[in-house]
């Protein structure tokens, strides 16, 4: 798009900071809205991103920052998907397209991208909590002037799902701080909703309570002007008498106002205005939106355009490069098929994410066998090892970073009572413009340290499609396999996996002075080092680990004696793959014998954004890296070195 094809956006040119919103009327919010929207729609169609979170929030976003005074007041957004016309709003709007561009703006909420972003977020449920420490901080004077103000959660239906949402909404109830919290109920998360939530929240704006009372009918009484309250009062306990109405929050120690349209720029200001004059205490804000809205290609799409690529502006259509490889993602889902059907004990299990992890596929073809527990990861594991313990054959599929949030889970309830939970781990190593936020960079560490475990790592689609057939047939203990995200590296796939020996690697090539030991798919990489290095007239010995617990102590040993150096290449953080190497070695006393080790993991620090191959260059895991690896740890570079 040309910057003369650029929607036209008078009023949003004279918009530098949330500031800049006092001076509109409320008519002139309400096309302000219309031209964030169509900047938004404009902007990602240019850099890709979460689009129809975003859209669904615009009129929220402006009505937010015309009414409360941030930065002062902290606004809290959860996940971050949703905050691009936030960025539009608080300064950004200059670096728009540079988002998720290497060295551009973050695709989320980032504390040091901006004063207006007060707390960073990546993963969902976290925004009540956050808001509330805000709140508690703001009462002990915990900031220097000009001070903290209000403290706004906004959280999503789906997010609210999750027990840390409600953890945060039980204590702060019990606290009765002044704070805000806004539930955007779009009746979609990234994937359709589930629970009983869902459908409490679906019956409290379905019937005519809220066609003919709307919010007031509902709204929390001692915010009303005194002359209405009591009016307000039968009207609340007439709706009572036919709906569940806002009880649940309001037992938590919320007043509920709701629901009301999320679109109706008067309604929302109306309700925002009179809630921050008279609050005292916690409050509720149910407010209905739709996610995709005002662009009918992301609001006919299944997903609402959640994540695009690139996409035209007229057709909604996405840009993608042509791949005639199949994801890792969809391998998985091919291959956990083909293994239930020939296994009825098998069952899926995912927390919100069926169409990331595949299991919409596997769902579609075992419907009773696919469970989707929403975004609730500590529960899908729980509930997953208790599947096992029942006889049935659990695959928890979940990313790496969001299976983090069930650590606690995993060493308890499945590590130390052995139960066979089978961790299909999607997006492990760096995953791109999602950022530090999403990369899956610490499995190895946390799961190959739990005795018991079995934890593997796919070099390619192959090796993914054996492991799991061999996860299937592990019984006795728990496993994890792990792959990355994105298309595969275009291998044959085999029509029917191959259970693998636990605990065996595989030789890829023999050579001399120096073994290359990988895990995952950096092999393919330490491949291409190796043909470099062949035009220096060194050829390394390459092995594919295969497992990272339990080790292959023979292969170790054996590439340990055979040469002057082994290294160790993994895409996971310190502390994984390559201490567990080095700690048999030591054991073994093999270090006394003058061997020089190296472990090639990633840097001690968090990686922004970035394509994937950049990424890992900046890592040290390209092969042009490797190769100098080999060459440093051979004395072959510095004599060089010193040469010139």
């Amino acid at each position: 798009m040309t910057l003369s094809q650029r929607p036209s956006t008078p009023l949003l040119d004279n918009v530098r900071l949330p500031a800049d919103l006092k001076r509109f009327s409320d008519d002139e919010l309400r096309r302000l809205a219309d031209e964030l929207r169509a900047e938004t729609i404009s902007a990602v169609s240019e850099t890709g991103g979460h689009l129809g979170a975003g859209l669904g929030v615009v009129e929220l976003t402006v009505a937010l920052h015309a009414v409360f005074d941030t930065p002062k007041d902290r606004l809290v957004w959860d996940v971050g998907h949703q905050c691009y016309p936030h960025k539009i709003l608080t300064g950004r709007r200059d670096r728009i397209r540079t988002l998720r561009q290497p060295g551009g703006l973050s695709g989320f909420t980032k504390r040091s991208e901006s004063a207006f972003d007060p707390f960073g977020a990546a993963h969902s449920s976290t925004s009540i909590s956050a808001a509330l420490g805000f709140a508690v901080a703001r009462d002990l004077g915990g900031a220097p002037e000009p001070g903290l103000g209000d403290a706004i959660a906004v959280i999503g239906d789906g997010a609210m799902s999750a027990g840390m949402a409600f953890e945060a909404m039980n204590n702060a109830g019990h606290l009765g701080k002044r704070l805000f919290v806004v539930l955007n109920d779009n009746e979609m998360s990234i994937a359709p909703p589930v629970g009983a939530l869902s459908s409490y929240l679906s019956r409290l704006y379905a019937g005519d309570p809220f066609q003919e009372l709307k919010a007031a009918a509902r709204g929390a009484v001692s915010l009303l002007p005194p002359p209405f309250q009591e009016g307000a009062r039968r009207a609340k306990e007439m709706v009572k008498s036919m709906t569940v109405g806002g009880t649940l929050f309001e037992e938590l120690g919320f007043s509920y106002v709701g629901p009301i349209d999320g679109h109706d720029m008067e309604q929302l200001l109306a309700v925002l205005r009179t809630v921050r004059a008279r609050a005292d205490h916690p409050v509720l804000i149910h407010v209905v939106t739709r996610k995709g809205k005002g662009y009918p290609p992301a609001e006919a799409a299944a997903d609402k355009y959640h994540g695009v690529g690139k996409f035209d502006l007229v057709s909604g259509k996405q840009k993608k490069a042509p791949s005639n490889a199949p994801s890792y993602t969809r391998i998985f889902a091919d291959s956990l098929i083909r293994e239930a059907e020939a296994d009825d004990r098998i069952v899926a299990v995912t927390a919100a994410m069926p169409d990331g992890t595949g299991l919409d596929l596997f769902a579609e073809r075992f419907p009773s066998r696919c469970f989707d527990v929403g975004i609730a990861e500590q529960h899908g594991v729980t509930f997953a090892a208790a599947l096992a313990a029942g006889g049935m054959k659990p695959f928890c599929a979940m990313y790496s970073t969001f299976l983090q949030r069930g650590y606690d889970q995993v060493v308890h309830d499945v590590a130390i009572q052995r139960l066979p939970v089978r961790f299909a781990i999607d997006r492990a190593g760096l995953v791109g413009a999602d950022g530090a936020t999403h990369a899956g960079a610490f499995d190895i560490a946390y799961l190959a340290n739990l005795p018991g475990f079995v934890v593997m790592a796919a070099a390619d689609e192959a090796e993914l499609v054996h492991m799991v057939a061999t996860a299937a047939s592990i019984n006795d203990r728990p496993s994890a396999f792990r792959y990355p995200r994105g298309e595969g590296v275009g291998v044959d796939i085999p029509a029917k996996g191959e259970v693998l020996e636990i605990g065996k690697g595989r030789m890829i090539q023999t050579g001399s002075r120096v073994a290359i030991l990988s895990f995952g798919t950096r092999l393919g990489e330490v491949r291409k080092a190796a043909e470099s290095l062949a035009a220096r007239g060194i050829t390394p010995s390459i092995a594919d680990a295969r497992f990272a617990k339990p080790l292959d102590r023979d292969l170790i040993l054996q590439l340990a004696a055979g040469h002057e150096a082994l290294i160790t290449i993994e895409e996971g953080a310190i502390g994984g793959f390559g201490s567990h190497v080095a700690q048999l070695l030591a054991e073994e006393g093999v270090f006394d014998h003058g061997l020089k080790f190296r472990s090639m993991v990633l840097p001690d620090t968090f990686i922004s954004h970035d394509d994937p191959a950049s990424m890992y260059d900046l890592a040290g895991m390209s092969a042009a890296k490797i190769e100098t690896k080999v060459l440093e740890v051979l004395g072959i570079a510095s004599m060089a070195a010193r040469r010139a």
